[in-house]
């Protein structure tokens, strides 16, 4: 019983001195200033919490609401040959990999080094003599060395997980640019839908100005008409096949950026066909917003899992303000004289065991200012994560906004190609019965012409709205579980010296 309490008084007496000489090492009150908002208390806006929540979230192969095959094989084969998804992927790998070697610390290390040298050992006034003068021996040596770092306040455990966190980071990104690539395809698809729709526009206007001027050219023949209503009508054709090679062009460059966005040269855009798409999928959103975004937008789980990343870099930079105990052994063979192998025989052998103690005692300030460092990081995490969260509720209300503008646009531009179709069907009635003059056709052409080109655009934009709001939400491609916990967020409340004694003396009285 005495040796016990002695042994006692010695393993409480020697971590009240550890204690002591760390605490020269002091945090200076070094600590975070930020704090992560709470989105689910952040004012939505009256544009979402007035729209339709009755929709699901996205599904991942959302694109698929355009009932277009060919949009689903060119999105297809975006997201297999693109060399942004590839570059992504490869960040994700090497990332993984790092989490590898940091978690690799947590587990006992084993070296083994051997060196084999034939050494001529000098016979001069220096060396002077000695049973190695002049002689040439073999100079071998041979160790296993083990090392175990006890890692008493988790800064092994933190690296590790702080390392894995920016893992899951750089997947969320992965997820976040799979999703750009597969909206970039979309919106360069309806892009292009909308040109081929300008085009049979321009060409059915180009049509109709031939019309007319042959009409004029009948009525100056017929001694009714002018020259210059002839020049008139002549004079819209260079503009409006001028205005025709546009669209074509700007539909070959689609091709061609498809054919980019999916790892392909430009030849490979060749093969595309006019698109026909069509849109079932409502517009509606989903019923919980915006708390659920933090778990659906992959752009917010990578913030959420670098703020956790940040938090563990915290987490180990206080680690450092503690004692730290490494446990060594090493055995080995060592020979300057006789046989190759007599560095391998146990009268060579030696072995060294026992733990090394390091203390923070005197840094010149470097260990508060590696805190400060962790500190001012999970800072910027955590106000990246609260900008991301206000950026992506602006997303949301934006697409909302857009949506319903669009259609009213869209019923407004209807109603203008009405009007203005009727306005030109009489305007060129009664040109050909000489009633009115070619300057009413023009006019009425020209506001026809731009009103069925409106429309298209207001309906291509329809689509192109609808692209971007399941983008805002997400995209379908990540789910609430894929994030960290909430407890994850912030620093750990580590177990100081003091702690940790007064958990040990509760121990010991058990």
């Amino acid at each position: 019983m005495r040796a016990s309490t002695s042994q006692r008084v010695v393993y409480v007496a020697t971590l009240a001195i550890l204690v002591t000489i760390a605490g020269c090492a002091s945090t200076g009150k070094v600590a975070p200033q930020s704090e992560l908002d709470d989105a689910s208390k952040l004012d939505a806006g009256a544009a979402i919490r007035s729209a339709n929540a009755d929709a699901a979230w996205p599904a991942t192969d959302w694109w698929k609401a355009y009932a277009d095959p060919q949009l689903d094989a060119w999105v297809e084969a975006a997201q297999s040959g693109s060399p942004t998804l590839a570059v992504a992927q490869a960040r994700v790998r090497a990332a993984l990999s790092i989490a590898s070697v940091a978690r690799a610390a947590l587990s006992p290390q084993v070296n083994g080094d051997m060196s084999i040298t034939r050494e001529h050992w000098p016979d001069n006034v220096f060396y002077g003599p000695g049973p190695l003068a002049n002689q040439t021996t073999w100079n071998n040596t041979g160790t296993i060395a083990l090392s175990y770092h006890l890692d008493l306040w988790g800064r092994d455990k933190h690296a590790a997980e702080s390392a894995l966190d920016v893992a899951h980071a750089s997947a969320a990104d992965a997820r976040a640019a799979r999703l750009e690539v597969e909206a970039n395809v979309v919106r360069t698809y309806i892009g292009m839908s909308r040109d081929y729709v300008l085009l049979d526009i321009s060409e059915s206007a180009l049509t109709q100005q031939r019309q007319i001027l042959s009409l004029a050219q009948q009525r100056l023949a017929g001694g009714i008409g002018t020259q210059l209503e002839v020049s008139q009508a002549e004079t819209p054709l260079p503009e409006y096949e001028r205005e025709i090679d546009t669209i074509e062009e700007s539909i070959a460059l689609a091709k061609n950026q498809l054919a980019a966005l999916a790892g392909k040269g430009p030849g490979a855009g060749d093969s595309i066909t006019r698109p026909s798409l069509a849109l079932t999928a409502p517009a509606g959103l989903p019923s919980v917003l915006p708390a659920d975004l933090i778990g659906h937008r992959p752009d917010v789980v990578a913030a959420r899992w670098t703020v956790a990343a940040q938090a563990r870099g915290i987490d180990v930079a206080k680690a450092d303000f503690y004692p730290d105990i490494n446990l060594l052994a090493s055995i080995g063979g060592y020979a300057a004289m006789g046989p190759l192998f007599q560095f391998l025989k146990s009268q060579s052998g030696s072995w060294t065991g026992g733990p090394a103690l390091s203390l923070p005692i005197l840094d010149g300030g470097r260990l508060r200012a590696q805190l400060g460092a962790a500190s001012a990081g999970y800072d910027e995490a955590v106000e990246g994560y609260n900008q991301t969260i206000v950026g992506a509720l602006k997303d949301v209300s934006d697409e909302v906004v857009r949506t319903r503008s669009l259609q009213t646009q869209q019923d407004d531009a209807q109603r203008s190609v009405v009007i203005a179709q009727k306005t030109y069907d009489l305007a060129k009635q009664s040109f050909r019965r000489g009633l009115t003059d070619y300057v009413n056709v023009l006019v009425a052409q020209t506001q026809l012409l731009h009103a069925k080109q409106q429309l298209a655009r207001v309906q291509a934009e329809q689509l192109v709205v609808h692209a971007s709001l399941v983008t805002a939400l997400g995209g379908g491609l990540d789910d609430p579980s894929n994030g960290p916990a909430d407890r994850t967020l912030s620093p750990s409340q580590h177990v100081g010296p003091v702690e940790q004694l007064q958990s040990l003396h509760w121990f010991e009285t058990r």
